[in-house]
């Protein structure tokens, strides 16, 4: 099995003028994506991988400084938004069972006029490069739920109204940029990244290089395998509770590089969540999961993750 391919050229950024066979064509091909692996990879969604670089080569200006530069830029130091900023490593545990993870981000996670950017000369585009690729996938992510929910069969824009506030401090989407050091020292059952499902409703990832696992309904983990001018997508957590597990928020991981491989990794994840107040409700009727506001379901997600 591999992460399904699909062209999504006739709704791509640059496109005005899609019709509804095209729609329903994209929405029957993303619903067996989402239903059978929670997956997909996206090609000609409008976003391209100049875009790509030039997010991932400022985004490793940043880390490649010394950690006292990056430390005025620390997560929980804005007290607008307690999640945007720097991540050092060993800081996030995505797994109970496993030691904290082998890498670094910097999350964009608000555009509040208090927050504070890099600006030193080597990062002086760093706000307006991270400000217009957000943008960028936001507009994506839009394009996406709406095809998502033609392929329920609900009205297609039920779920672009629960994330009408994103770029705001009252909905938790958040860019990470990733980054993955070179791995020296290991605790025993370390990984770069542990097993973990999403917690939003999508999740849009741009791949510097390979290394991205996801398992399967059938208990094996394969390869997302990284193809330049891609958009690999996910779904979440809160839209497997909002479809009443009909697409799976699938577990996924990143695995230490061969012994003695220096080669670092790096990556840009868009973590779409519906506004803080949106209740979510199984869109089926079905009581299979209780309702829950978006917000609060992060709340608890960030409490296991972060000491």
């Amino acid at each position: 099995m591999s992460i399904p391919v699909v062209d999504f050229r006739a709704y791509s950024l640059t496109e005005k003028d899609v019709t509804e066979e095209q729609l329903h064509e994209l929405a029957a091909q993303l619903k067996k994506a989402f239903v059978e692996i929670g997956f997909v990879l996206l090609m000609n969604t409008g976003i391209s991988q100049e875009e790509v670089d030039q997010i991932l080569d400022i985004s490793s200006k940043f880390f490649l400084q010394p950690d006292e530069l990056k430390k005025p830029f620390i997560r929980q130091s804005f007290p607008n938004n307690l999640n945007h900023g720097w991540v050092p490593v060993e800081t996030e545990k995505l797994s109970p069972n496993r030691p904290a993870d082998l890498k670094e981000s910097f999350n964009t996670a608000s555009f509040h006029p208090d927050i504070k950017w890099p600006t030193s000369d080597a990062l002086k585009c760093f706000r307006e490069i991270h400000t217009s690729f957000y943008q960028r996938c936001k507009e994506l992510s839009m394009r996406v739920l709406r095809v998502m929910a033609l392929s329920l069969g609900l009205d297609p824009d039920v779920f672009v109204r629960a994330h009408l506030l994103i770029g705001t401090d009252e909905n938790a989407t958040t860019m990470r940029s990733l980054y993955y050091p070179p791995v020296k020292t290991v605790k025993e059952n370390q990984i770069r990244c542990s097993e973990h499902s999403d917690y939003g409703t999508i999740t849009l990832v741009f791949q510097g290089s390979d290394g991205l696992e996801v398992l399967t309904r059938s208990g094996n983990y394969i390869p997302a395998t990284n193809v330049p001018g891609s958009v690999l997508i996910n779904i979440a957590d809160l839209m497997q509770r909002w479809t009443a597990d009909r697409f799976i928020s699938a577990s996924h991981r990143v695995l230490l590089p061969p012994t003695g491989d220096p080669r670092t990794r790096q990556s840009v994840a868009f973590f779409v969540h519906p506004d803080d107040e949106v209740l979510i409700t199984c869109c089926d009727g079905s009581n299979k999961y209780p309702p829950i506001t978006a917000g609060d379901y992060v709340a608890q997600k960030f409490n296991q993750s972060y000491d």
